[in-house]
């Protein structure tokens, strides 16, 4: 079984899972309505698939809810790492620096 593509993702993963069975629905169900693969849903609920941010908004829809409430509190952290972890912030303040006589 494939492991999870990131923290993230199962966070997100959990969440739709979450509303999904408070809805009552079973995952064919909600594939069914997003019009998506029920195979490709349930690699998302299980945070091996990656939702681009248009699945994230129909599936939201699809089930009533506002899409900022799947990935509220999601922080770069839970992302998998990149070569270089760099923040605007970061990158701002090392250019102020720079540009210091």
């Amino acid at each position: 079984m494939p492991s999870t593509h990131s923290d993230a993702s199962r966070i997100l993963g959990e969440r739709f899972r979450q509303e999904r069975q408070r809805l009552s629905l079973t995952q064919m169900d909600l594939a069914y309505l997003a019009g998506m693969n029920v195979a490709n849903y349930g690699k998302i609920e299980r945070g091996v698939g990656n939702p681009n941010f248009e699945t994230i908004v129909r599936l939201a829809g699809v089930m009533g809810v506002d899409p900022a409430v799947f990935v509220q509190g999601i922080t770069l952290e839970q992302l998998p790492p990149t070569k270089a972890s760099y923040t605007a912030k970061d990158y701002i303040r090392e250019r102020e620096q720079r540009a210091r006589p």
